[in-house]
């Protein structure tokens, strides 16, 4: 009786069936160990900016089959590369607007940068720049405080600093 039942597993075991099943299985596993590797080196690349740590990262991935996706997710960076640089443009628009006075130009009312020459709106000149280092210079400015390049007598357009919060004006009708 056992050696029918042995000789029948035997008999399976060295089939073409067998053969088949097991080869499919070796090919599953083939490639679910890929896809291991081809998901850590992708999740890699959207948390890790330099490139040898995203290799390094896909080999730890890669050399203890299975086991170094688990490692990786232990080390991996707690966040993506596109969340850490939403993360800081949030900050400095918050820090934007609580920051200093809004400067605006003084004809269209356009807010402008402290550093930008000429108005990107209406084109209105805002500062002088420095002969010198091309930098621009505050219209009280007498030396460049860059460069000590004394100061040519052009005056710009006056800027406008507008209030934090806008204030209503009530009409005053005459009458």
């Amino acid at each position: 009786m056992s050696a029918s039942i042995f000789g029948s597993a035997h008999k399976f075991l060295h089939s073409t069936t067998w053969s088949v099943v097991e080869l499919a299985s070796l090919a599953f596993v083939g490639l679910l160990f890929c896809a291991t590797i081809f998901w850590v080196f992708k999740d890699a690349r959207r948390r890790i900016a330099e490139p040898a740590l995203v290799a390094a990262a896909t080999l730890l991935g890669a050399i203890p089959p299975f086991l170094g996706p688990l490692l990786y997710m232990l080390f991996r960076p707690p966040e993506y590369l596109e969340d850490v640089r939403e993360r800081e443009l949030e900050i400095r628009a918050i820090e934007t607007r609580l920051g200093g006075p809004d400067v605006r130009c003084g004809v269209c009312g356009c807010p402008v940068e402290d550093d930008y020459l000429v108005c990107p709106v209406c084109t209105t000149k805002l500062r002088q720049a420095c002969v010198s280092c091309s930098r621009p210079l505050e219209a009280a400015w007498q030396i460049c405080p860059y460069c000590e390049t004394p100061v040519g007598v052009e005056a710009p357009v006056a800027l406008a600093k507008s209030p934090r919060a806008p204030r209503s004006t009530p009409s005053h009708s005459s009458g």
